[in-house]
């Protein structure tokens, strides 16, 4: 009796330890969408310009981004700094990866691997979803993210993107929060780590 009770009391306290809070105290459903979409990158006649803000440990850099999709499944991503300095260029086409440049003080494997996977994320436009959970107001598609899960907070009624979570199985590692007036393009995007000093704070250029 003794043993069936210690067993079970590890049991639960292994399924409690490995919960996420991405989605405690919401509601797993049945789903018929095959796909999630992240519309806010979608469009290869727009140039997307932001006003950037990034804070990667002790570096503060200060700047523009310009996102433009190139073609199916191939985004370019520029940053330079307001006087036109590049500080980096990538490119994803498809799964693969092109860092066509990148200054030298940010040219370290930890920061490139973490810059890669955020802009990754923010680029993707479609994923598979494996799960569906709702909330009030939200519906929240699970998907696969190589190794990890990426959770697509969606508005119930409108279906607006207004988060997206990366996760690893027991933990929370990154959150992507969307500000959007117009539906297929986003005001401001906050790109916060848990885990590591990196903040990306984007605020959509507004000509004057």
């Amino acid at each position: 009796m003794i043993r069936f009770l210690a067993i079970s009391f590890l049991s639960i306290f292994g399924l409690a330890s490995c919960s996420l809070k991405t989605t405690e105290g919401l509601r797993q459903v049945h789903f018929n969408k095959v796909d999630v979409e992240n519309p806010y990158f979608s469009n290869s006649e727009i140039d997307y310009v932001y006003k950037a803000k990034i804070e990667v440990y002790k570096k503060n850099l200060g700047g523009i981004l310009i996102v433009k999709k190139l073609g199916p499944e191939n985004h370019r991503i520029v940053f330079t700094t307001e006087f036109g300095s590049k500080l980096f260029d990538f490119q994803f086409e498809g799964d693969t990866f092109i860092k066509h440049f990148i200054a030298e003080d940010l040219d370290k494997k930890f920061i490139v691997n973490i810059l890669k996977d955020d802009f990754k994320v923010l680029v993707n436009e479609s994923s598979k979803v494996l799960e569906v959970y709702e909330s009030k107001n939200e519906r929240i598609y699970k998907t696969q993210a190589d190794k990890n899960f990426n959770f697509y907070f969606l508005e119930d009624r409108s279906e607006k993107l207004k988060k997206i979570v990366n996760t690893t199985k027991t933990k929370e590692k990154v959150e992507i929060d969307f500000i959007s007036s117009e539906d297929n393009i986003a005001d401001i995007i906050a790109i916060k780590h848990n885990n590591i000093k990196l903040t990306i704070d984007l605020e959509k250029f507004k000509k004057e």
